[in-house]
Protein backbone atom coordinates (compact mmCIF):
# COMPACT_ATOMS: atom_id res chain seq x y z
CA UNK A 1 0.00 0.00 0.00
CA UNK A 2 1.44 3.36 -1.02
CA UNK A 3 1.32 6.56 1.02
CA UNK A 4 -1.41 7.80 -1.32
CA UNK A 5 -3.72 4.89 -0.65
CA UNK A 6 -2.92 4.92 3.05
CA UNK A 7 -4.70 8.28 3.41
CA UNK A 8 -1.64 10.51 3.58
CA UNK A 9 -1.55 13.62 1.39
CA UNK A 10 1.35 13.65 -1.05
CA UNK A 11 3.38 16.43 -2.62
CA UNK A 12 1.45 15.86 -5.87
CA UNK A 13 -1.91 16.76 -4.27
CA UNK A 14 -3.03 20.38 -4.50
CA UNK A 15 -4.33 21.85 -1.24
CA UNK A 16 -7.42 24.05 -1.27
CA UNK A 17 -10.41 24.90 0.91
CA UNK A 18 -13.18 23.19 -1.06
CA UNK A 19 -13.52 20.56 -3.80
CA UNK A 20 -16.77 20.73 -5.75
CA UNK A 21 -17.92 17.68 -7.68
CA UNK A 22 -20.00 19.01 -10.56
CA UNK A 23 -19.54 22.21 -12.56
CA UNK A 24 -23.20 22.74 -13.41
CA UNK A 25 -25.20 25.76 -12.19
CA UNK A 26 -25.26 24.60 -8.55
CA UNK A 27 -21.52 23.91 -8.50
CA UNK A 28 -20.78 27.27 -10.13
CA UNK A 29 -23.03 29.14 -7.71
CA UNK A 30 -21.31 27.31 -4.82
CA UNK A 31 -18.02 28.87 -6.01
CA UNK A 32 -19.64 32.30 -5.70
CA UNK A 33 -21.03 31.72 -2.21
CA UNK A 34 -17.79 30.13 -0.98
CA UNK A 35 -15.76 32.94 -2.55
CA UNK A 36 -17.75 35.48 -0.52
CA UNK A 37 -16.46 33.60 2.55
CA UNK A 38 -12.88 33.77 1.22
CA UNK A 39 -12.78 30.04 0.48
CA UNK A 40 -10.90 28.80 -2.61
CA UNK A 41 -12.53 26.13 -4.79
CA UNK A 42 -11.50 23.41 -7.20
CA UNK A 43 -14.27 21.99 -9.43
CA UNK A 44 -14.34 18.55 -11.04
CA UNK A 45 -16.69 17.59 -13.87
CA UNK A 46 -16.79 14.66 -16.25
CA UNK A 47 -17.85 16.99 -19.07
CA UNK A 48 -15.27 18.93 -21.05
CA UNK A 49 -16.78 22.32 -20.14
CA UNK A 50 -18.68 23.95 -17.28
CA UNK A 51 -22.48 24.08 -17.30
CA UNK A 52 -23.58 20.51 -16.63
CA UNK A 53 -27.00 19.54 -17.91
CA UNK A 54 -27.72 23.11 -19.00
CA UNK A 55 -24.95 23.20 -21.59
CA UNK A 56 -24.96 19.50 -22.43
CA UNK A 57 -28.68 19.08 -23.05
CA UNK A 58 -30.17 22.58 -23.28
CA UNK A 59 -27.59 25.09 -24.54
CA UNK A 60 -30.12 26.92 -26.75
CA UNK A 61 -33.42 25.87 -25.15
CA UNK A 62 -35.25 28.55 -23.16
CA UNK A 63 -35.37 27.96 -19.41
CA UNK A 64 -38.15 29.73 -17.50
CA UNK A 65 -37.63 28.74 -13.86
CA UNK A 66 -34.44 30.60 -12.84
CA UNK A 67 -35.05 33.26 -10.18
CA UNK A 68 -34.79 36.86 -11.47
CA UNK A 69 -34.40 35.68 -15.09
CA UNK A 70 -37.77 35.36 -16.85
CA UNK A 71 -36.12 33.53 -19.76
CA UNK A 72 -32.55 32.34 -20.28
CA UNK A 73 -30.87 29.57 -22.27
CA UNK A 74 -28.64 26.97 -20.64
CA UNK A 75 -25.56 28.50 -22.25
CA UNK A 76 -26.52 32.05 -21.21
CA UNK A 77 -27.05 30.90 -17.62
CA UNK A 78 -23.65 29.20 -17.59
CA UNK A 79 -21.96 32.25 -19.13
CA UNK A 80 -23.51 34.53 -16.49
CA UNK A 81 -22.42 32.24 -13.66
CA UNK A 82 -18.89 32.05 -15.08
CA UNK A 83 -18.76 35.86 -15.15
CA UNK A 84 -20.06 36.01 -11.57
CA UNK A 85 -17.36 33.66 -10.23
CA UNK A 86 -14.46 35.17 -12.19
CA UNK A 87 -13.14 37.22 -9.22
CA UNK A 88 -12.74 34.03 -7.14
CA UNK A 89 -10.27 32.28 -9.51
CA UNK A 90 -11.75 28.79 -9.16
CA UNK A 91 -9.67 25.97 -10.61
CA UNK A 92 -11.44 23.65 -13.05
CA UNK A 93 -10.59 19.99 -13.63
CA UNK A 94 -12.79 19.15 -16.61
CA UNK A 95 -13.12 15.79 -18.28
CA UNK A 96 -12.41 14.01 -15.00
CA UNK A 97 -14.61 11.52 -13.19
CA UNK A 98 -14.00 11.21 -9.45
CA UNK A 99 -12.45 7.86 -8.66
CA UNK A 100 -11.47 8.29 -5.03
CA UNK A 101 -12.71 10.25 -2.04
CA UNK A 102 -11.22 9.55 1.36
CA UNK A 103 -11.10 11.15 4.78
CA UNK A 104 -7.55 11.80 5.96
CA UNK A 105 -6.42 11.32 9.58
CA UNK A 106 -6.31 15.11 10.09
CA UNK A 107 -10.02 15.41 9.13
CA UNK A 108 -9.46 16.79 5.64
CA UNK A 109 -10.48 14.99 2.45
CA UNK A 110 -8.44 13.73 -0.48
CA UNK A 111 -10.23 13.55 -3.80
CA UNK A 112 -8.73 12.04 -6.96
CA UNK A 113 -10.01 12.22 -10.53
CA UNK A 114 -9.48 9.59 -13.19
CA UNK A 115 -7.08 11.98 -14.94
CA UNK A 116 -4.78 11.81 -11.92
CA UNK A 117 -5.65 15.18 -10.40
CA UNK A 118 -5.48 14.97 -6.60
CA UNK A 119 -6.84 17.64 -4.27
CA UNK A 120 -6.72 17.80 -0.48
CA UNK A 121 -9.42 20.00 1.04
CA UNK A 122 -11.41 20.78 4.17
CA UNK A 123 -14.85 20.49 2.52
CA UNK A 124 -16.33 18.48 -0.37
CA UNK A 125 -19.49 19.78 -2.06
CA UNK A 126 -21.38 17.28 -4.20
CA UNK A 127 -23.26 19.22 -6.87
CA UNK A 128 -23.54 16.34 -9.32
CA UNK A 129 -27.18 16.91 -10.29
CA UNK A 130 -28.29 14.06 -12.52
CA UNK A 131 -24.81 12.57 -12.53
CA UNK A 132 -22.45 12.11 -15.44
CA UNK A 133 -23.90 12.32 -18.90
CA UNK A 134 -23.04 9.40 -21.10
CA UNK A 135 -25.18 8.64 -24.13
CA UNK A 136 -27.29 5.51 -24.31
CA UNK A 137 -25.97 4.22 -27.61
CA UNK A 138 -28.24 1.93 -29.62
CA UNK A 139 -26.71 -1.55 -29.92
CA UNK A 140 -26.11 -1.18 -33.66
CA UNK A 141 -22.81 -2.28 -35.19
CA UNK A 142 -20.92 0.63 -36.75
CA UNK A 143 -23.09 3.39 -35.27
CA UNK A 144 -19.99 5.19 -34.01
CA UNK A 145 -19.09 6.07 -37.63
CA UNK A 146 -22.25 8.22 -37.80
CA UNK A 147 -21.96 9.92 -34.40
CA UNK A 148 -21.54 13.66 -34.73
CA UNK A 149 -22.51 13.50 -38.44
CA UNK A 150 -26.05 12.15 -38.59
CA UNK A 151 -26.48 10.56 -35.14
CA UNK A 152 -26.53 12.94 -32.15
CA UNK A 153 -27.14 12.31 -28.46
CA UNK A 154 -27.76 15.96 -27.60
CA UNK A 155 -28.56 19.22 -29.38
CA UNK A 156 -25.76 21.71 -28.99
CA UNK A 157 -26.66 24.01 -31.89
CA UNK A 158 -30.25 24.05 -33.07
CA UNK A 159 -29.20 25.61 -36.37
CA UNK A 160 -27.41 22.36 -37.32
CA UNK A 161 -30.86 20.79 -37.79
CA UNK A 162 -32.29 23.47 -40.12
CA UNK A 163 -33.93 21.95 -43.21
CA UNK A 164 -33.07 18.40 -42.09
CA UNK A 165 -35.32 15.39 -41.68
CA UNK A 166 -35.08 14.78 -37.93
CA UNK A 167 -35.97 11.64 -35.99
CA UNK A 168 -36.01 12.05 -32.20
CA UNK A 169 -35.79 8.72 -30.38
CA UNK A 170 -37.06 8.76 -26.81
CA UNK A 171 -40.23 9.23 -24.87
CA UNK A 172 -39.17 11.47 -22.00
CA UNK A 173 -39.66 15.17 -21.41
CA UNK A 174 -36.42 16.06 -23.16
CA UNK A 175 -37.42 14.21 -26.35
CA UNK A 176 -40.73 16.05 -26.50
CA UNK A 177 -39.11 19.40 -25.66
CA UNK A 178 -36.55 19.04 -28.45
CA UNK A 179 -39.20 17.91 -30.93
CA UNK A 180 -41.19 21.08 -30.21
CA UNK A 181 -38.11 23.34 -30.27
CA UNK A 182 -36.68 21.91 -33.50
CA UNK A 183 -40.00 21.71 -35.35
CA UNK A 184 -39.82 25.30 -36.73
CA UNK A 185 -36.31 24.66 -38.15
CA UNK A 186 -36.49 21.09 -39.45
CA UNK A 187 -37.83 20.05 -42.83
CA UNK A 188 -39.64 17.20 -41.07
CA UNK A 189 -39.87 15.94 -37.49
CA UNK A 190 -40.64 12.44 -36.24
CA UNK A 191 -40.83 11.58 -32.55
Amino acid sequence: MSAETAGTPTASATETDVAIIGAGPCGLFAVFELGLLDMKSHLFDILDRPGGQCTELYPEKPIYDIPALPIVTGQELTDRLMEQIKPFSAQFHLGERIEQLERLPDGRFRIVGDGGTAVVCKVVVVAAGGGSFTPKRPPLPGIDAYEGKSVYYSVRKMEAFRDKDVLVVGGGDSALDWTLNLQPLARSMTL
